[in-house]
């Protein structure tokens, strides 16, 4: 059967869904070329060179990597450049301290607020995000395998900020990119080991239906990585802004997506 032709000036919901702008797609790709660790700490963007990968004028380029700057994942310097920001010590202990009041809070209401199913569904996501992170060590340099397990990651944590059904609170973690800031940390450190059932301990301690063990667990739990960052992190703060990371790669176009979850 031939579908009826529409009539004219009336658009499908297919073609109101907004498209994402130029700059929009600039921002994404190199926000996915970052957490890949395509894009180390410490590399240098160049606009122009973006505008001509991205067959576009410099303007959104420019746009987006204004966005990332203001972000804090960006750095730019006269006459110097513009690069993934390497963030000094006060800053990333700043940020940890940071992730620290919101996801303890996040533990707490969760362990109060809750439901059994929505606990069942927390259970579940650390065991997967653990059965991961298990065989991390063996893909050390599998970059997309170190993406796959920090998406996860993310998700795990922002329905634990869901389920304290606190809207506020949730939007909050989401608008400080604290969990973005810890997957971005998370590429410079090598090897990085966690204890068997990491994921599925803070469950526990958050089901348990005790806030307060909750809110020690999870804060344990946030700090793990503070010294393995700063350490990882102390080294490229005497890089060098015109010396470009080896494994600095071409940016790919990729499809607009968000890594920091619901």
């Amino acid at each position: 059967m031939i579908a009826a032709p529409r009539p004219r000036n009336v658009r499908s919901i297919e073609d109101k869904a907004p498209q994402p702008s130029l700059a929009d797609r600039v921002y994404h790709t190199v926000l996915d070329q970052i957490l890949r660790g395509t894009l180390p700490v410490g590399a240098v963007l160049s606009r122009r060179r973006l505008a001509d990968q991205f067959k576009m004028s410099i303007v959104p380029v420019a746009e987006a990597l204004q966005r990332l700057e203001i972000e804090g994942l960006l750095e730019s310097r006269p006459q110097a450049g513009t690069r993934v920001k390497v963030p000094n010590a006060e800053e990333i202990r700043g940020r940890f301290d940071l992730r620290q009041a919101l996801e303890c809070e996040s533990a707490r209401l969760c362990a109060e607020r809750a439901s059994s199913q929505e606990l069942l569904e927390l259970k579940k996501l650390a065991a997967n995000l653990d059965a991961l992170q298990s065989k991390r060590a063996a893909r050390n340099h599998d970059d997309d395998f170190a993406f796959r397990v920090n998406e996860h990651h993310v998700e795990l944590h922002m329905r634990i900020a869901e389920y304290s059904h606190s809207e506020v609170l949730r939007a909050e973690i989401k608008k400080t990119h604290v969990l973005v800031f810890n997957w971005l940390y998370d590429t410079t450190r090598e090897g990085r080991d966690l204890p068997p059932n990491f994921h599925a301990h803070l469950i526990q301690a958050i089901a348990s239906g005790h806030p307060q063990k909750a809110d020690d667990v999870m804060r344990a739990h946030v700090m793990i990585g503070l010294e393995s960052t700063l350490n990882a992190m102390e080294p490229l703060q005497r890089l060098n802004w015109r010396v470009l990371p080896s494994r600095l790669a071409p940016i790919r176009r990729l499809p607009a997506a968000t890594p920091t979850g619901r």
